[in-house]
């Protein structure tokens, strides 16, 4: 499988915004993670950005993903970019 790099945006407020949906976006997160196809996730310190890498057989399944999040769903992320990713070390 190939790697994946996520970058996205948050809005503005973001921790008085995401508080009814956390749960789930993290419950989403957890199950990603156990299956493999999430490598990693997580807010800069600043909450403007987020990062994520993914191990995925494509770009179309990181969207979907993304787009299936209540993140995404809910306006917290405002905005995002997938790329592949080739891991040279």
């Amino acid at each position: 499988m190939a790697k994946y790099v996520l970058w996205g945006t948050y809005c503005d407020n973001v921790e008085e915004k995401r508080a009814p949906h956390r749960q789930a976006h993290l419950d989403g997160l957890k199950a990603q993670k156990e299956s493999g196809i999430l490598v990693t996730i997580g807010p800069t310190r600043d909450l403007r950005q987020v990062f994520a890498i993914y191990d995925a057989p494509d770009q179309d399944t990181v969207e979907k993903l993304v787009q299936g999040d209540p993140y995404w769903q809910n306006g917290i992320w405002t905005e995002y970019e997938v790329k592949e990713w080739i891991q040279a070390f």
